[in-house]
C-alpha cells in the first residue's frame, strides 16, 4: 500500500497522485447512502450556496461511516508516506456539485484558488490551510461536465514562488494573474477513486451539468507543525513534505 519511488516523485512534479478503486465498495455504499439521504430529505435550494463555501450534509462530519474512506482505505498510509507524519483527521468535508439544470444560478462555476487563502467569505489575513487533501470520489465522474474539480498540474511549485516573491498577507487574489486564467486539467474518476494534492496546487470546479450529483468526500490532512508555520508552507512546498525533500521530480513530457 505504500507510494512506490515513481509515485513519489511524480507527485513531487504534478502535485497530484490517483489511486484508482483505493476505497472498498462497501465503505463507498454506506457513505453514498448517508448523503444520499441528507441530500434529499434534509437540503433546500436555499442552504446550496452555504454548503458549498463549507460542506453539505454537516450533521455527518464526524460520522464514522465518512472518516472511515480515509481511516479505512490505506489513505492514512500514503498521507504518511508524504507527509512522515499527520496529525489525525477528525472530520470529513462534502462536496457535492448539485444538477444546474434542477438547481440554476445557485452553483457558479468556482475560481481557481488554493484553499483556505484570501477565502472570499473570510478575513483576507486569516489562513485557513493544510498540509494534504484527500479526495474519495463517491459518484460518476467519467465526464468533466458532471462538475469534476479542474487542478493545475505542478501549480503548487508555481503558487510557492508566487507566494514567496509577490504576496502578502491581507491580499484578495487567491493565485496568481496567469494561473487565473488557466483552465486546469479535469479529475475524472469513479466511486472508491482516492485523489491526493498539494494543498498548494491551484484548482477551480465546474458547473454539474449531468442530471445526477457529483459527489465528493474531502479529508484536510496537516502535518503536525503545520498550523505553528502555516506562512511558511505557502512559500516552501516540501516544508510539510520531509520525505520528498531528496526525491528527485520527474521532467514533464512534451
Amino acid at each position: 500500500m505504500s507510494l512506490t519511488a515513481e509515485e513519489k516523485a511524480t507527485f513531487k512534479r504534478d502535485g497530484v497522485l490517483i489511486r484508482r478503486g483505493l476505497a472498498a465498495p462497501d465503505l463507498v455504499k454506506r457513505a453514498v447512502s448517508l448523503i444520499d439521504a441528507s441530500y434529499r430529505k434534509n437540503m433546500t435550494a436555499d442552504d446550496i450556496p452555504a454548503y458549498s463555501r463549507r460542506t453539505f450534509a454537516p450533521e455527518l462530519g464526524d460520522s464514522t461511516e465518512l472518516l472511515s474512506l480515509y481511516t479505512e482505505t490505506g489513505a492514512t498510509g500514503l498521507a504518511d508516506d508524504l507527509l512522515g507524519d499527520a496529525a489525525p483527521v477528525t472530520t470529513s468535508q462534502i462536496q457535492i456539485r448539485v444538477p444546474e439544470r434542477e438547481f440554476p444560478g445557485l452553483q457558479p462555476e468556482k475560481a481557481m484558488h488554493v484553499d483556505g487563502v484570501s477565502c472570499p467569505h473570510l478575513d483576507p489575513r486569516e489562513l485557513r490551510t493544510f498540509s494534504l487533501l484527500v479526495g474519495v470520489v463517491l459518484s460518476n465522474i467519467s465526464d468533466p461536465q458532471c462538475g469534476a474539480l479542474h487542478y493545475l498540474p505542478g501549480g503548487h511549485l508555481a503558487m510557492a514562488r508566487w507566494f514567496a516573491d509577490q504576496w502578502s498577507l491581507g491580499m484578495t487574489e487567491q493565485v496568481a494573474p496567469e494561473i487565473d486564467r488557466e483552465r486546469g486539467t479535469p479529475f475524472l474518476g469513479m466511486p472508491g477513486d482516492v485523489l491526493l494534492m498539494h494543498h498548494l496546487v491551484p484548482h477551480t470546479v465546474a458547473q454539474n451539468l449531468m442530471p445526477f450529483p457529483r459527489v465528493m468526500a474531502y479529508f484536510r490532512v496537516s502535518h503536525p507543525d503545520h498550523a505553528s508555520r502555516r506562512l511558511e508552507a505557502l512559500r516552501d512546498p516540501w516544508l510539510d513534505y520531509p520525505p520528498l525533500t531528496d526525491v528527485p521530480a520527474p521532467t514533464f513530457q512534451e
